[in-house]
């Protein structure tokens, strides 16, 4: 289709939308709540708008655009912390963790990425990453905002040390991984919120590329992809990969591009049901007991034929 041919048949649509579609009279429907979005977003019309949550939906519609664009996620190279399975911290990048920050900016300066904007956390780790895209990108910021999931008391923990010194902790966050908050610290459900800004940024920015962390990560790309709070705290976003994002106009193509630089494996999988786990329990019990039984009546019946 010529660009002539798409013009032509784009101005048969909107005529058809006349002939179905009524516009809103401001005089008629005075007293609907309505915003009109003219010209994909050239300029708005916001009538008698009221209350928070239809001021955000304002928010988000002056904020998103139509344009093909790209988001690009990655987790920082591996941290030193990563290596020993610690939680949070404020770790460097181990050996192998800088030779992804290397590769990171081969895979960009071959994508030849105009005008990409590169946002990393303030941890060291992901700033060490960052710091190899300076010259790649048109600008380089360091948000606060995108910092990893606040582990309160158990930062720097290991989960062996998570869960032998705050059992009934342990317990509660893998009852409920979403709200759970570590003492003195955060929940997903606090970090979906922090983020808020970050994904209103996103939807009005062209090509981003986005160095982070693994629980940071996780809600951004669980907004884009639809995902529910169930599953947003066991989304796998791998060390040494990079996730592109190509927003659709009604879904979102996810592509993994995965380095093949060694890492470690920072995955816990979701833990099974605690009656799962209880049954098991009891039938490994029962095993044991059976052994037991079997074994005395092979006696028993030893001494029988020993007797008779």
């Amino acid at each position: 289709m010529t660009q002539e041919e798409a013009k032509e048949d784009f101005v048969r649509r909107i005529e058809n939308y006349r002939l179905q579609y009524e516009p809103i009279d401001e005089d008629i429907d005075d007293e609907l709540s309505f915003i009109k979005v003219i010209n994909a977003g050239k300029s708005f019309y916001v009538h008698n708008v009221k209350g928070h949550i239809q001021s955000r939906v304002v928010y988000f519609l002056m904020n998103i655009h139509l344009l093909p664009r790209s988001i690009y996620l990655t987790r920082h190279g591996e941290s030193e912390y990563n290596q020993i399975g610690r939680l949070g911290g404020d770790s460097p990048l181990s050996e192998n963790g800088h030779k992804y920050a290397q590769k990171l900016r081969e895979y960009f300066k071959k994508e030849s990425l105009k005008d990409l904007r590169v946002w990393s956390s303030q941890k060291i780790r992901a700033a060490q990453t960052a710091m190899c895209m300076r010259d790649l990108a048109a600008n380089v910021e360091y948000w606060k905002v995108l910092d990893e999931i606040d582990a309160g008391i158990c930062e720097g923990l290991t989960y062996e040390d998570f869960e032998e010194r705050y059992p009934k902790q342990f317990a509660e966050r893998d009852r409920d991984k979403y709200h759970y908050r570590y003492p003195s610290g955060e929940s997903y459900e606090d970090l979906v919120a922090r983020l808020e800004p970050v994904i209103m940024e996103l939807e009005r920015q062209s090509d981003v590329l986005v160095i982070s962390h693994q629980a940071v990560l996780r809600c951004i790309l669980a907004y884009f992809t639809n995902k529910n709070r169930e599953e947003l705290p066991y989304l796998k976003v791998p060390l040494h990969t990079v996730i592109k994002l190509t927003p659709k106009a009604y879904s979102c193509e996810v592509e993994l591009f995965k380095f093949d630089i060694q890492a470690v494996n920072t995955y816990r999988e979701k833990p099974g049901h605690p009656v799962s786990r209880w049954i098991i329990a009891c039938e490994l019990v029962f095993l044991e007991l059976s052994k037991y039984v079997l074994v005395n009546i092979y006696v028993f019946v030893a001494l029988n034929i020993l007797l008779t």
